[in-house]
């Protein structure tokens, strides 16, 4: 058989353009996705339609062929289902894993904690497990910038401390780039975690800020913007985000032997295990963030300004200086260019 690139979350917002690109790049694409209702099911399944995926066919625990993509095929499976998990691993030719499936949401963490256990930790766990058993050639996994809570030292830096986070949410991606670390380390699975940093374009989360505010102003509702609007965050777009995963891919980490004979630093390991930011290093202000989209409607919006909400942070902006010594990396799309792409598609989908 040839070989397979597991996508955890192939029905969410990244995991969606990332196998649409690896598809088209003539991979061997397994998607993976539960199909919760955390944020619109409708959106879910509008992207796996856009994979050549039936929503009419979908079965629990049933592979389904793309009608469209060649090398493609779809299951629902949740990560905390042990059996089927491993069923979908010694059923496969799997080598590399992508987990992307995840609880997303800082402030749905205050309402619903075991929301968060169950996907983040337990579900994890799973993929680590099976990883370890059916190896694994190459393990990627999505963190968070919200790894760094209540870290005010600008830019992040991959190194920096992250011991105190500010949500559950924050706490459970800290927690994955732990027991990454000791499975890299007891059983040499080359692991590579990436840090991602306010992801946004066409296909987005229901749930996210630029969504609800492209949403609000068409309807002519106010737009709730806390902290009065002083937040400052690192917007990546979503091809950039994409383009990084691949390249990481590709290239599995290597052990450091030198890591034990300096400062320990979080980034590497004597193990094959590696850390990356992935952002677009240049943190945007709310306001003009919203002054795009604003632009691109060409209607302005009505601003509720309130205060800030708690597990929330004032400014992130991402250190992606390993990250482009490392593949010469350089993110291309500045947010003149990737919000009119996404109220585009917005226009497009809902009908505006």
């Amino acid at each position: 058989m040839n070989k397979q690139i597991l996508v955890t979350g192939a029905a969410g917002f990244i995991g969606y353009h990332l196998v649409k690109e690896l598809i088209l790049r003539g991979n061997d694409v397994i998607g993976l996705d539960n199909i919760n209702d955390y944020y619109d099911v409708e959106l879910k399944i509008g992207r796996l339609r856009e994979l050549g995926i039936s929503d009419k066919k979908i079965k629990y625990n049933q592979y389904i062929n793309s009608e469209i993509f060649d090398f493609f095929k779809f299951i629902k499976i949740d990560l905390n289902d042990k059996e089927n998990i491993k069923n979908l691993f010694s059923d496969s030719n799997i080598k590399i894993v992508i987990n992307l499936a995840a609880q997303t949401g800082v402030r749905f963490s205050l309402v619903n904690p075991y929301a968060y256990t169950d996907s983040n930790i337990s579900g994890f766990l799973n993929i680590l497990e099976n990883c370890r058993n059916y190896e694994i050639e190459h393990l990627v996994f999505a963190s968070s910038s919200s790894v760094y809570g209540l870290n005010k030292m600008m830019p992040y830096s991959i190194n920096a401390n992250v011991d105190h986070p500010v949500s559950l949410y924050a706490a459970t991606k800290k927690a994955n780039e732990l027991m990454a670390h000791s499975y890299s380390y007891l059983f040499n699975i080359p692991t590579t975690g990436l840090r991602f940093f306010t992801v946004y374009g066409e296909w987005g989360r229901s749930d996210m800020s630029y969504f609800i505010f492209t949403k609000s102003i068409y309807e002519g509702k106010a737009l709730n913007v806390f902290n009065n609007g002083e937040m400052e965050r690192d917007f990546t777009y979503v091809g950039d985000v994409v383009n990084g995963v691949i390249q990481v891919m590709d290239s599995p980490p290597q052990k450091n032997y030198q890591w034990a004979n300096k400062p320990p630093e979080s980034s590497s390991s004597i193990a094959p295990y590696k850390l990356y930011n992935l952002g677009n290093s240049k943190p945007i202000k709310l306001l003009d963030f919203i002054g795009e989209i604003e632009k691109s409607i060409g209607v302005k919006a009505n601003i509720n300004f309130l205060p800030m909400q708690p597990g929330d942070v004032v400014k992130t902006w991402a250190d992606i200086a390993e990250f482009e010594n490392d593949f010469d990396y350089k993110p291309a799309t500045t947010i003149d260019i990737g919000i009119p792409k996404f109220i585009k598609w917005f226009k497009k989908i809902y009908n505006y």
